[in-house]
């Protein structure tokens, strides 16, 4: 038999002492969950395998079915809400240029022609200059070079805009987590409605097979009519049953063809022998480790941050500046009000020193915000803990509760087997009537479909409890992965 085993002890707390993604690396993206590299370059270089290798998945047999490696390399291939974050982080990669911008020399080129027209009549005596319009023209070409010496403004924006990038690395990396989870999600969401359709199917038989031995019977005289008629409304109720499965199942196929681009083959199912094991690691544990590992709070983290950094930086609106400054500037024309041109080439050099006095109050209103929105930030961060720590007690405790339902419906499946053979046995003596071997039946089926559901709840249930703390990665779907049919 086959046991699928959560990770030990020594790989959660490999795990947790990795802390993976804790990123403060302005620069760059750091290890993914266990280990999976993510720099950008050779994240964008995986991202390319996983696309080749959908696609060369999508080539093979079109009878085989769909694991969910391939469903789930489809969608990193063509995830459209994954590419948006792709691009959205490859621009805020930008923000380290900027940052660095802020304090390096401005240079700025000016020039300018003109005409001028002046009509002059001079008053008094001994002017040795005539009356008259004069007509000149002019041209000036300037270069100036502007060095920060001292802005404390820019110094705290650069610090701003390393941490909105630390914010964008983890905004990609929540992307990622949730594209697992979702993909997940869709795929045995799909495997359930692909199941019922397929139990429908073989209800819809056996029903068919029992309608023909009541007509049968009642055609001999050994069975009454009513057998006959319950047979048949139980068969006509399965045909709309199965024309609502199938329906369902094609809703289902377009949610995940949402994520993957195309629609999906028939999905692997789960191996009959799966056997879950109970959690080896306590709740308080899981929850520790979500403290320091969900990325949603050290999202809200960052922005805390950079809320904090933002008052810094309007209070250094009080603070005076100094720059580096030197020009170079050419004036020439060819006349002026006293009649004679100029060519006049002028350099300088210096310090300049700028201090603020009074801007109409609007820098201390600006600082007061900044403290009101930093309270906000920090009110965000205790919202995306409390939400967290509800999430994973949620998922924990629907994992425990999945893993005793698989153990349940094992039993009460063999259970019914063993009921409608005992009826049929009955049926086929005469001491038990149609109705209760199409009941028996019912219940069978109902059993073996409650079976499956209860084993995807316990797949999934896991990747949900990883998601939640904020562990998750591509290794978890390829451990789930290998609990399906033909993936060992």
């Amino acid at each position: 038999m086959r046991t699928f085993y959560m990770a030990g002890n020594d790989e959660f707390l490999k795990r947790y002492a990795m802390r993976t993604l804790q990123l403060n690396d302005a620069n760059a993206l750091t290890h993914y969950s266990k280990g999976l590299p993510t720099m950008h370059p050779i994240f964008l270089l995986i991202t390319a395998l996983f696309a080749t290798a959908a696609i060369a998945n999508s080539t093979g047999t079109a009878s085989k079915p769909q694991s969910l490696m391939a469903i789930y390399n489809l969608a990193l291939a063509h995830d459209p809400t994954l590419a948006s974050a792709l691009n959205a982080n490859k621009a805020a990669q930008e923000l380290i240029e900027q940052a660095k911008a802020l304090y390096r020399p401005i240079v700025n080129f000016s020039a300018g022609a003109n005409a001028s027209q002046t009509d002059v009549r001079y008053k008094g005596t001994g002017i040795p200059f005539p009356n008259g319009v004069r007509s000149y023209e002019g041209y000036q070409v300037g270069v100036e070079a502007r060095q920060p010496l001292f802005r404390k403004q820019n110094l705290v924006q650069m610090e701003q805009l390393h941490t909105q990038v630390s914010q964008a690395d983890k905004q990609l990396h929540l992307t990622m987590q949730n594209l697992m989870l979702r993909t997940t999600q869709s795929y045995f969401e799909t495997l359930v409605t692909q199941d019922k359709l397929d139990l429908i199917g073989a209800q819809k038989a056996a029903i068919l097979s029992q309608l023909e031995q009541a007509k049968a019977r009642f055609d001999v005289g050994s069975a009454t009519i009513t057998d006959t008629n319950e047979a048949q409304a139980r068969f006509d109720l399965t045909i709309a049953q199965e024309i609502a499965a199938q329906n369902a199942l094609e809703i289902a196929k377009r949610n995940l063809q949402a994520i993957t681009g195309e629609l999906p083959r028939p999905l692997a199912k789960v191996r009959a022998d799966l056997k879950p094991n109970a959690l080896t690691q306590k709740l308080d544990e899981w929850l520790k480790v979500a403290a320091d590992s969900n990325l949603n709070i050290q999202i809200q983290q960052d922005l805390a941050t950079l809320a904090g950094q933002e008052i810094e930086r309007n209070q250094a609106g009080h603070l005076p500046t100094v720059d580096a400054v030197a020009s170079y500037t050419e004036t020439s024309t060819n006349g002026s009000n006293f009649g004679f041109g100029s060519d006049i080439n002028t350099g300088t050099i210096g310090v300049e020193l700028n201090l603020p006095l009074y801007q109409g109050g609007a820098t201390s209103s600006r600082i007061r915000q900044a403290v009101l929105n930093k309270q906000k930030a920090l009110d965000d961060v205790e919202i995306a803990r409390r939400q967290t720590e509800l999430d994973t007690q949620t998922a924990y405790l629907n994992l425990n509760s999945s893993i005793a339902q698989v153990k349940a419906y094992e039993q009460a499946l063999s259970s019914s087997q063993s009921q409608l053979d005992s009826t049929q046995t009955g049926y086929d003596v005469g001491i038990r009537t149609g109705v209760d071997v199409l009941d028996a039946q019912r219940q069978l089926f109902a059993a073996k479909r409650d079976l499956l559901e209860a084993r995807y709840q316990y797949l999934l249930n896991i990747i949900r409890l990883k998601a939640a703390v904020g562990v998750i990665g591509d290794e978890d779907l390829a451990d789930v992965n290998r609990q399906l049919e033909g993936m060992l």
